[in-house]
C-alpha cells in the first residue's frame, strides 16, 4: 500500500465514486480506479487530503475480509 499526499493534485479531480454513501452527512469514502491495476481510496470530506493506493489484489482482499466479517468489531 502506498499513498498520494494530495490526491486531488496526485490523482486529478475526475473519477472518483461514492460506491456507497450513508446517513453520515455526506462523509463517504471515495475510489478511483488508478492505472496499472490499482485503485486509490479517500475520504470525500477531505478532497485534497492524502489516499491510500492498494494493488487490485490488496483490495480485493480487503473487500473480501469486509464481506467475511472481519471488519465488524469497528461497529459493534
Amino acid at each position: 500500500m502506498k499513498h498520494a499526499v494530495n490526491s486531488d493534485k496526485d490523482l486529478g479531480t475526475e473519477g472518483w465514486h461514492k460506491p456507497w454513501s450513508g446517513t453520515n452527512g455526506g462523509n463517504c469514502v471515495q475510489a478511483k480506479k488508478l492505472d496499472r491495476g490499482r485503485v486509490a481510496l479517500r475520504q470525500s470530506a477531505d478532497p485534497g487530503g492524502a489516499a491510500l493506493i492498494f494493488t487490485l489484489p490488496e483490495i480485493a482482499e480487503f473487500i473480501a475480509g469486509i464481506k467475511d466479517g472481519k471488519a465488524d468489531f469497528l461497529i459493534a
